[in-house]
């Protein structure tokens, strides 16, 4: 019974951020697999705190959250360390802004921080973003200055070492340098895309890829957050592979590699990691329906990069997605294999592989149908020296 009032008493004497902090680093190591012996406890302590006084350890203070305002539609909570292209840790945040605050430009971050509240306070919202921007700017040039030369990159990322555990915290500040030197033309383009894709189907595929090519002539380098943006409205998310498949001449692998929004395919495998991380600890905490929704999901994508990208297996996106299945087959199969075998578990079920049904199957080779059609003709029109034509 003692343990936990010294759990208390630990809690109490950090500071508000800290304990932010704290619940952030914990979360993320749990995401990662790291068990920590009493991490639990805390965990629930810290939660219970920041649930009590309605608020979540996520938010930050308001100056924080005006300068990070163009980076929200890319923020991620998971925590994942593997590469996430054109998304953000949201935990990565606090330390960024820390090292800001304390390394960066303390002085005008000071200002910039006295300022804001005055202006939050006269609910200034016009002259708060103006500042905000004015600030950001700032910051993009100090940090551009800091960060070109391998001594002072290296120099970040130790300072970085301090405020985090987290490796992802460095990638991320290069993220946001880039996001906010296009943050005005990132906002525009995210204003123009529907509100919701409910199927990505040919007739929007055309409409999204004319936006992105417009916006890739002066912003190439900020591609993968404008993808990133798309995929927030996607119904279901594995369906931005289309906007490579499309483009390509073909359906082989190599040919939708190069393509200009390849980068999709790899951002929907981004995305079973973390599905894989989630798993993991739904798992852990005996969630049982959760998992199954983030198994079935799994299942789709996979199914569906298999029948919209031919030689997969021989690709890096191929061998990603082995890797991917078989590290959640380990986990699925840990989790059966405490019942007995005359015990059947939902996470076993069939009904997950949608595809394997007959409907499934039909669908599968109506798609290799209509493939041998067209690759057929694609073959006749390279034979004459026509130009082939984009596929689906």
């Amino acid at each position: 019974m003692k343990q936990p009032d010294r759990i208390q008493e630990f809690l109490q004497r950090l500071r508000p951020p800290t304990r932010n902090n704290l619940l952030t680093e914990l979360e993320r190591l749990e995401l990662c697999g790291v068990e920590m012996p009493g991490a639990a406890a805390v965990m629930e302590k810290l939660r219970a705190e920041f649930r009590a006084s309605g608020q979540t350890q996520k938010r930050m203070a308001n100056p924080a959250r005006y300068f990070f305002a163009p980076l929200e539609p890319l923020l991620v909570d998971s925590a994942a360390e593997h590469a996430n292209s054109g998304r953000l840790q949201r935990g990565s945040l606090a330390a960024i802004w820390e090292w800001i605050t304390r390394d960066l430009l303390p002085t005008m971050a000071r200002d910039y921080t006295t300022q804001m509240n005055d202006l939050i306070a006269s609910d200034k919202q016009r002259e708060a973003r103006q500042a905000a921007s004015t600030f950001q700017t700032k910051v993009v040039k100090s940090l551009e200055n800091t960060i070109g030369s391998a001594d002072g990159a290296a120099a970040i990322r130790n300072r970085l070492a301090t405020y985090t555990a987290s490796p992802t915290a460095y990638v991320d500040l290069t993220k946001m340098l880039s996001v906010l030197r296009a943050r005005d033309a990132l906002a525009k383009f995210d204003d123009a895309l529907p509100v919701k894709i409910n199927s990505l189907e040919d007739a929007q595929v055309a409409k999204l890829t004319q936006l992105l090519d417009a916006f890739r002539k002066d912003h190439a380098e900020q591609v993968p957050f404008a993808l990133a943006m798309v995929a927030a409205r996607l119904k279901t998310p594995w369906q931005l592979i289309r906007l490579a498949t499309k483009a390509a001449p073909s359906k082989n692998a190599a040919d939708i590699a190069a393509t200009p929004y390849a980068i999709g395919v790899s951002m929907v495998l981004d995305r079973m990691d973390d599905s894989r991380a989630t798993l993991r600890v739904a798992l852990r905490n005996e969630r049982i329906l959760v998992a199954r929704e983030i198994l079935a999901d799994a299942y789709e994508t996979e199914y569906a990069l298999g029948v919209r990208i031919d030689r997969l297996e021989e690709s890096e996106w191929g061998q990603r997605l082995s890797q991917l299945m078989a590290a959640i087959a380990t986990l699925v199969e840990a989790e059966v294999s405490r019942f007995p075998d005359n015990v059947g578990h939902i996470l076993g079920s069939r009904s997950l592989r949608s595809h394997q049904s007959l409907a499934g199957r039909m669908t599968y080779w109506a798609w290799k149908g209509r493939d041998a059609v067209s690759g057929g003709a694609a073959y006749c029109r390279r034979l004459v020296g026509l130009p082939e034509k984009s596929r689906a």
